[in-house]
């Protein structure tokens, strides 16, 4: 492993775990930036949760390596996991606990942060109202702030959160992405897996992909998303302009979308389409740039049907 770099809360290299005979994470080369939200992402299975089990001393590799907070030697030491804060599943509490007493008890036992922090984390995560109310008559949602709060126990420099959003109603989920677009604010780092792209595009600075325990991609979004040009179309024959558009040299693709084709080519050469449409008697109507999703460059590194083949205009 190449020396540590002071830019990077982690690095890992080749980092490999086996179960058995099935290959969970292979030959894994992260490197996490350090501030912000930067996003594990895959579907389920791809290895997301094996990946933070490692990086947490809590799955014993296979193989390869893993460096914390720039440290001149590789593996999870014990003074590393007191700057770490996590959710990994479900957020597990005492449930005819208050959510004031829950974060009280865990606050007491592990020693972490001041006397005070446990109102301010109730606040941080909206839940000050419902402080005194018992954990089971808690929403889902209001249990995943409520573990989110715990993670930050001890004012942690880099936070794991596993899926916080799994199952959660539209306002459950706004909430929660609130949140984490808060906390990814200042200098601490927030590693957010999750499989729902769309919401991860909304918050994170930098992604990481996995599919099926490999790293297809890394980069900061607007990196990944930067040559990724697509265009809408709409002719007078679109049938016909499909298969005419799609075998241009410049064009990577044509699918038919709401009406009209989208089509991926890069837009300075839009030309090339339209002359090639007007020779054949076929029209444009329409012809606009699309911002390539997350969600359809995941499809196009991955092959993962699961993905909404969506893009935000």
């Amino acid at each position: 492993m190449s020396a540590p770099t002071s830019g990077l809360v982690i690095e890992t290299d080749r980092l490999t775990k086996h179960f058995g005979d099935v290959r969970a994470v292979s030959d894994l080369s992260l490197r996490v930036p350090r501030g912000g939200v930067f996003g594990l992402l895959g579907p389920n299975g791809s290895g997301k949760t094996t990946t933070i089990g490692m990086l947490l001393g809590l799955v014993r590799p296979t193989g390869g390596t893993v460096r914390l907070f720039g440290a001149a030697t590789a593996g999870v030491r014990r003074q590393d996991l007191r700057r770490i804060g996590a959710i990994v599943e479900s957020p597990a509490f005492y449930p005819y606990l208050s959510g004031r007493a829950n974060l009280r008890y865990f606050h007491g036992i592990g020693r972490r942060g001041a006397a005070d922090e446990v109102e301010r984390l109730l606040a941080e995560a909206g839940l000050l109202a419902a402080a005194d109310r018992p954990f089971h008559t808690y929403s889902l949602g209001m249990k995943q702030r409520l573990g989110i709060a715990y993670a930050l126990l001890g004012d942690p420099e880099l936070v794991f959160l596993d899926e916080p959003t799994n199952g959660l109603d539209p306002a459950g989920v706004a909430a929660v992405r609130d949140l984490i677009r808060r906390l990814g604010a200042g200098r601490r780092t927030v590693v957010l897996s999750s499989h729902h792209l769309a919401e991860v595009q909304q918050v994170a600075d930098s992604v990481a992909i996995l599919a099926h325990g490999r790293l297809v991609a890394q980069g900061s979004v607007d990196e990944l998303l930067r040559n990724q040009h697509a265009l809408r179309l709409r002719t007078t024959d679109d049938a016909r302009a499909r298969a005419l558009v799609a075998a241009l040299p410049a064009v990577g693709g044509v699918r038919v979308d709401d009406g009209g084709l989208i089509v991926t080519m890069p837009p300075e050469r839009s030309w090339e389409l339209t002359q090639a449409l007007a020779a054949q008697g076929i029209y444009v109507a329409e012809l606009a740039p699309v911002q390539v999703s997350l969600e359809r460059y995941f499809l196009s590194v991955t092959g993962e049907a699961s993905a909404a083949p969506t893009e935000a205009t």
